[in-house]
């Protein structure tokens, strides 16, 4: 298949790959405290509260690996593209919130959905992953203009308000007793409400027609619900 013969077509995750999307680790961020994540990783120089960039040791080695895994891809002849890394650091904003910066663009399977001829954009949970869609635009506008078939969907876009959010989840997740942990763990109460439709791509497996869709942090039942309903003919779970 030539470059500029470009088909959307994709329903599992195990037929021959023609074509594929990898990411870069380019101006990788840990992200700003928000509802959804605050990290708190003390031993690598990033306690609670603190923000950067990743040093730029770890970002070199990602990209080389993501780099020499493109190649591996190029040389038995899949076609690889890449998104478009956008300055991660700069803090973001909608009507509704602000937010101290973004992520990066490494995990395109969190954001892009594949299903058939059509590419579905999540809607993502955090704020900080809210824009990370502008990485991708040029492949999808690229596809969109060469495949005259490509069904180049948005799912809506999230408000992310605290209504979207269980107050103070995460600060009293670590308060829990064990056995509360394994009960949240187990009836999937997890921190979104169902205020809005939320989902990340990575967390639905693609089987032919059959979508098998988890409940998790970043996917709440109204999200898989938007997912139901935008593809009635496919089951899902």
């Amino acid at each position: 298949m030539a470059p500029n013969n470009t088909i959307v077509n994709s329903w599992n995750e195990w037929d021959s790959l023609r074509r594929i999307i990898v990411g870069r680790a380019d101006g990788g961020m840990v992200q700003a405290p928000e509802p959804a994540a605050q990290r708190d990783w003390p031993d690598y120089g990033y306690p609670l509260g603190k923000y950067g960039q990743y040093p730029l040791e770890m970002i070199d080695r990602a990209n080389e690996q993501l780099d020499n895994f493109s190649r591996i891809l190029e040389n038995r002849g899949i076609i690889v593209d890449r998104p478009t890394p956008l300055d991660y650091s700069q803090p973001v904003s909608t009507p509704d919130w602000e937010q101290g910066s973004m992520v990066g663009c490494m995990p395109p399977r969190d954001l892009l959905l594949p299903v058939g001829k059509e590419i579905v954009e999540a809607t993502m949970s955090f704020r900080s992953r809210w824009f990370e869609y502008l990485s991708y635009r040029p492949i999808l506008e690229k596809y969109y203009a060469e495949d005259p078939n490509f069904r180049y969907e948005a799912a809506p876009k999230p408000r992310l308000t605290d209504r979207t959010y269980k107050h103070d989840f995460l600060k009293n997740w670590k308060n829990l007793p064990k056995e509360e942990q394994e009960r949240c763990m187990v009836e999937t109460d997890w921190i979104l409400t169902e205020v809005e439709p939320c989902f990340d791509a990575a967390d639905i497996v693609r089987c032919g027609k059959d979508l098998f869709v988890q409940k998790s942090m970043v996917t709440n039942k109204s999200g898989i619900r938007w997912l139901g309903q935008h593809f009635p003919n496919h089951p899902y779970l």
